[in-house]
């Protein structure tokens, strides 16, 4: 079959995509010094043919980190790493966006210089999550995540400028957008989950209150970047590091609402097949959000296939589809799609860390049919 829609053309806000075949934010952990580097540059240009690019989840701060080897941008050297990132891809041809993270409780005092605990909406370990930690031997592996402390009230402006500092240093690196990472049970979705968040200030309790600072946090990154630059991922429903909610549905459809109502280039929802949760995402809540979201771009990330995506986009109910894992073992995936080749399959040994093998070594369509690889 053809796959017309997703091949064809859309607007993210101010950025014109080529096709609707989104590179989803995958962590690969191969920046030691929390740098992205020449290999950072061949990887990403290497997929410069995705509609859109987004970047690895991006720590904006020191005490944002929960993994070693996980890139940054609060430096000058860490901004100067993406431009040449930004500068590859806009060479080959593609455009990039870059994920802002902070991972709250999803974190450990190894990973922080000065040993400081993690912070989080209150202080609740989240059962289950790990930190990847570098020991002192030299050596690395996971470690149970620690116990955060609540973060102040007084202290959530100065979280708040984190996010707006690190928009400013992508914008001058040249991203052609930045999205805000609100998913996968890390500090902003920690902040909008029940479970997680247990405060009685201004950012706890109902649900706008709980919707606070993700939206402060998107007000910020506006004011830097435009709000036709901007994205944001949820992930409704997941259920991992000990994140649970009582209210998810309302809270995806509040925040779908007050997106919509700040004019975003897009939202990205993320649906993994791992990610549990009595509510699976059905086509009657993604048209829902559909509706709530009706001005801006529409992403949906979760096992798709291309079939999957032409279907999701056919029936109105998104304007495109993310690809993690294909990404990674097939850098020419939009021309797989197009000429409807069979994809090579990732080696999992090589996801996290590591140097090029797994990496920037996975061969295009024609020189996999030169040496017969798969």
């Amino acid at each position: 079959m053809g796959f017309d829609k997703l091949l064809s053309p859309v607007r993210f806000g101010a950025v014109d995509l080529p096709n609707r075949v989104i590179m989803a934010p995958l962590t690969r952990s191969r920046t030691p010094d929390q740098v992205p580097g020449p290999m950072q540059q061949e990887y990403y240009s290497q997929r410069a043919g995705a509609g859109l690019i987004i970047s690895e989840a991006t720590n904006i701060s020191e005490g944002a980190r929960g993994y070693v080897y996980t890139p940054s941008i609060f430096t000058d050297a860490q901004e100067a790493g993406w431009k040449g990132v930004v500068d590859a891809v806009h060479k080959a041809g593609g455009r990039i966006a870059l994920q802002l993270w902070h991972v709250g409780r999803v974190g450990h005092e190894m990973v922080h210089p000065d040993g400081r605990k993690p912070v989080a909406p209150s202080a609740i370990r989240g059962e289950g999550a790990k930190s990847f930690v570098e020991f002192e031997d030299g050596s690395n592996g996971l470690q149970d995540s620690s116990t955060p402390r609540a973060l102040e009230t007084k202290e959530i402006p100065d979280l708040v400028d984190e996010y707006r500092q690190a928009a400013i240093r992508a914008k001058r690196a040249g991203f052609d957008l930045v999205e805000v990472h609100a998913a996968n049970a890390y500090l902003l979705q920690q902040f909008m989950a029940t479970g997680s968040n247990k405060r009685s200030d201004a950012y706890g309790g109902s649900i706008e209150n709980r919707a606070r600072l993700a939206l402060e946090v998107v007000d910020a990154v506006c004011e830097v970047m435009g709000a036709d630059r901007v994205g944001i991922r949820l992930s409704p429903f997941i259920e991992i590091f000990g994140l649970s909610d009582d209210e998810p549905k309302a809270m995806a459809f509040y925040m779908a609402e007050q997106l919509n109502a700040r004019g975003l280039a897009y939202l990205h929802v993320n649906e993994p097949d791992w990610a549990g949760g009595d509510i699976k995402l059905t086509d009657a809540f993604r048209a829902a959000i559909r509706e709530r979201f009706s001005d801006g771009a529409l992403i949906f990330c979760g096992h798709y296939t291309a079939e999957r995506a032409e279907a999701l986009i056919e029936n109105g109910n998104g304007d495109g589809a993310a690809f993690g894992r294909p990404f990674i073992a097939n850098p020419d995936l939009v021309e797989r799609f197009r000429v409807d080749a069979e994809l090579a399959k990732p080696d999992e040994a090589t996801y996290y860390g590591g140097d090029e093998k797994g990496y920037t070594d996975y061969p295009f369509l024609g020189e996999q049919q030169k040496t017969g690889t798969a």
